[in-house]
């Protein structure tokens, strides 16, 4: 099911590429949104914190596998689009490996530094044994998580963006069926929903390898191919570690923000934990568009077409823009409705922060959606060390200005909700007067 996205018309081609991305992506976010719905409402306002908590940490750990599968696909794109069959499978090749090696050593040091991990977020006390036991499961599901995004990517590199859909949707989808099967019938508590999770995740990794062992010739290792050479190693190295950074340094900004967020209470924490992930459902469909985008251009820029890549850009930022605004105008009014789905009505308290932070957030969403393209456009044309600069300009202005606002009372936790769409509008400025420069 490959698709050349070097022909046809260029909104088009881009929209129905990355539509089953943009849904696939979503239904991951279901995975965690399914854990926050049933915890909140069967097992309580700490539960939710500690949950929370536990989706920053992972959504940190995650990013750097799905950076280093990222990076790995654009590099396979890139080949794809040359029709440089050869390169495409060394690539392949030397991707696994070294993908794997870090994910099995990620693992291992993740369960050796949990509770470090924990004291270092300044979980509250009351939570701490809720979220170890939480993570501990979670953990287990991380081998998984690599096989899913190392395929995804590798079947999106080369046109394929419809088979990932697939499993992640049947995994979403019994994840949702075993969370209410352990939480709500079988009682297991918060160990129930990481148990539902971890099964999941399993079913979509290991399918999507079988296909594409199964379905995807160039995507299989072989006898002939069994270990890279090194010249290829070092150049999957480039791209995988160059994605792999720029989504972790994102990430661990954020989970640098939990951390501040977390010294609020237990009230802001839960708030947060909620509206993080309805914030996140938002602009999801702006990021996979991103990353769609990066693969239209990878394609392009690889086959020589330079028109073809410039009338890519202004089409693709037309589309974010327009969807974001929308967006944006959806979240701002209809927030409290939307804190409603994981916070009881009793608890006003929790749903007027979340609602504060939501229409911060919300009103700046094309920043952010600008951002994800301009980290496609420069992973696409083969600099994704640009991607790492505009992520540490975002991050590092969204920490610094967080840790300096937050603790002035007449600022207080509005100083974090701030600090972050400013962040984004900084890290834009610098990504497009960089393409001024080189285009």
């Amino acid at each position: 099911m490959k698709k050349d996205l070097t022909q046809g018309a260029v909104v088009k081609t881009m929209l129905l590429f990355a539509g089953p991305m943009i849904l696939g992506n979503l239904l991951q976010q279901g995975y965690n949104i399914a854990d926050a719905l049933i915890v909140g409402r069967f097992l309580g306002a700490d539960a939710l914190a500690a949950v929370g908590a536990a989706y920053t940490l992972m959504t940190f750990l995650t990013s750097i596998l799905i950076g280093l599968c990222m990076g790995s696909g654009a590099l396979v794109s890139l080949s794809f689009g040359r029709q440089d069959e050869k390169k495409m499978k060394n690539s392949v090749t030397a991707s696994f490996w070294f993908i794997g090696a870090v994910t099995i050593f990620m693992n291992l040091l993740s369960f050796a530094c949990l509770d470090g991990i924990i004291r270092l977020l300044k979980v509250p006390p009351e939570l701490q044994e809720m979220m170890r036991e939480y993570v501990w499961i979670i953990f287990l599901g991380i081998f998984f998580v690599f096989l899913y995004n190392y395929f995804a990517f590798l079947l999106r590199a080369i046109g394929n963006s419809v088979t990932p859909l697939w499993f992640l949707g049947s995994a979403a989808v019994l994840n949702v069926l075993l969370d209410l099967l352990f939480v709500v019938r079988f009682h297991w508590g918060i160990a129930g929903a990481a148990y539902a999770t971890v099964a999941s995740q399993a079913v979509s990794g290991i399918g999507i390898g079988l296909y594409a062992w199964l379905k995807e010739p160039s995507l299989r290792l072989t006898k002939e191919k069994l270990w890279p050479d090194r010249k290829t190693t070092a150049e999957v190295m480039r791209f995988s570690v160059a994605a792999s950074i720029q989504q972790s340094v994102m990430n661990f900004g954020i989970l640098m923000i939990q951390g501040l967020v977390n010294s609020f209470g237990t009230a802001v924490m839960a708030a947060f934990a909620a509206a993080v992930k309805i914030d996140s459902f938002a602009y999801m469909p702006a990021q996979e568009f991103g990353n769609a985008f990066s693969i239209f251009i990878s394609q392009n820029f690889g086959a020589g077409k330079d028109e073809r890549v410039k009338k890519g850009v202004k089409s693709a930022f037309g589309v974010s823009i327009a969807f974001c605004l929308a967006i944006s105008a959806i979240i701002f009014l209809a927030a409290p409705y939307f804190m409603l789905l994981y916070i009881g009505p009793e608890e006003a308290q929790i749903i007027g922060i979340g609602v504060d932070y939501l229409r911060v957030e919300g009103a700046f969403y094309c920043g952010i959606g600008l951002l994800f393209l301009l980290y496609g456009y420069y992973r696409g044309i083969g600099k994704p060390e640009m991607s790492v600069v505009l992520t540490v300009i975002s991050l590092g202005t969204r920490v610094l200005l967080a840790y300096l606002l937050a603790p002035i009372p007449a600022v207080g936790v509005y100083g974090i909700w701030w600090a972050i769409p400013i962040g984004w509008i900084l890290a834009d400025a610098a990504g497009l007067f960089y393409m001024r420069r080189v285009s």
